[in-house]
C-alpha cells in the first residue's frame, strides 16, 4: 500500500475524525498543516485533478466567511480567482484532503477515506 498524505487542520473536527479512523486501521498518514505550510496553485490544481473535481468552487469551504466576504459564489469568478483566494486564505479549502498515489478524497465525512484502506 503506498502512503497517504493527509492535508490536515488539527482544529477542525472532521479533520481529526479522518486522522484517528485512519489510525485506528493502522495507518501513519504524513501530515501536511496546511494552515502552517500554505499550499502552492501548483499543489492545489493536482489536488483538484486528483479530486476529479471540475472547479475549484468543488473543494471550497462556501460558508466560510471570507468566501461569502469575496463573493466567490458569484457565477461570474473564475476560476483563477478562486485559485487565488485558496492560496491566499488556506481556511477556504475543504477539509481534510487525503491523498494516496493518484487520487485523492475529502474526509466529509471521515469514511470516505476507508477507499484507500480496503
Amino acid at each position: 500500500m503506498s502512503p497517504i498524505t493527509l492535508y490536515h487542520n488539527p482544529r477542525c473536527s472532521k479533520s481529526r475524525e479522518t486522522l484517528k479512523l485512519l489510525e485506528s486501521k493502522g495507518i501513519t498518514p504524513t501530515i501536511v498543516k496546511y494552515l502552517e505550510t500554505p499550499l502552492s496553485a501548483d499543489t492545489l490544481r493536482e489536488l483538484k485533478r486528483q479530486l476529479g473535481m471540475a472547479s475549484f468552487r468543488d473543494m471550497m469551504r462556501t460558508k466560510e466567511a471570507d468566501y461569502k466576504a469575496a463573493n466567490l459564489g458569484d457565477a461570474s469568478v473564475e476560476e483563477a480567482q478562486l485559485l487565488e483566494a485558496m492560496v491566499n486564505h488556506p481556511k477556504l479549502i475543504e477539509r481534510p484532503i487525503a491523498v494516496q498515489g493518484d487520487k485523492a478524497v475529502i474526509g466529509r465525512p471521515p469514511e470516505n477515506v476507508l477507499v484507500f484502506v480496503q
